[in-house]
């Protein structure tokens, strides 16, 4: 596939890394000069262009920024992909930590569906619970006893197949996580978070997840 990654950071870095091991075409961005991203070209084989560029004929788009910087991309960033292309989002809100208050996040909204509005696309939430040198370094392949599992959210069809096949592909089990808007049950401070579980462990962690986003992942 051709895949546009906005974000060059530990996770839009990683998936570089895999996706062009894997004989993906990778074109990827930050915020800056494509100059700044020669040495993740020179080592990976992918083409570094300005973010604007990224998504042009995708077949698939991620977006790894921090949160406070969503609102920042360019209206139709995402636009140029092909049609139907899916556009993951792998970011997390750390109001404490880095992002400072987002009103409609403290309100309720789940944020990939805040994502999904500002980008005015479909958006799949997946990549936001996992350390990047476990993404990295631990796919393994399918049927591996202690697989990590990965849950996927966001609107059932074609474009979602994609996004869980390729979750597969790198090497971790993909997970039916509902609609992008029970995206919530695998933000920052759920069961799900962070735990590097199997499919069945996922699967009930999602569950069991609290409406309530937790207090350290509340702006103060």
């Amino acid at each position: 596939m051709r895949i546009g990654i906005i974000g060059a950071g530990k996770i839009g870095g990683t998936l570089t890394r895999r996706l062009t091991s894997l004989g993906h075409e990778v074109r990827v961005a930050n915020s800056r000069d494509p100059e700044t991203l020669a040495d993740l070209a020179a080592e990976t084989g992918a083409t570094a262009v300005w973010a604007k560029d990224a998504a042009q004929d995708a077949d698939l788009v991620i977006v790894s920024i921090p949160q406070k910087n969503t609102p920042d991309l360019a209206p139709g960033i995402v636009a140029t992909a092909k049609p139907g292309a899916p556009v993951v989002e792998t970011n997390n809100y750390y109001p404490q930590q880095r992002d400072g208050r987002i009103e409609a996040l403290e309100n309720g909204t789940p944020e990939s569906v805040w994502v999904s509005e500002l980008l005015g696309v479909d958006v799949y939430k997946v990549f936001n619970g996992i350390f990047w040198k476990y993404l990295l370094e631990r796919g393994v392949p399918q049927g591996t006893p202690g697989r990590i599992a990965l849950p996927v959210a966001g609107p059932d069809g074609p474009a979602k197949d994609t996004v869980l096949a390729l979750v597969d592909e790198l090497g971790f089990d993909p997970v039916d996580a509902g609609s992008l808007e029970e995206s919530w049950r695998q933000q920052p401070g759920t069961p799900v978070y962070g735990t590097d579980l199997d499919a069945e462990g996922v699967r009930k962690a999602l569950a069991e997840a609290p409406r309530e986003r937790p207090a350290e992942f509340r702006a103060s």
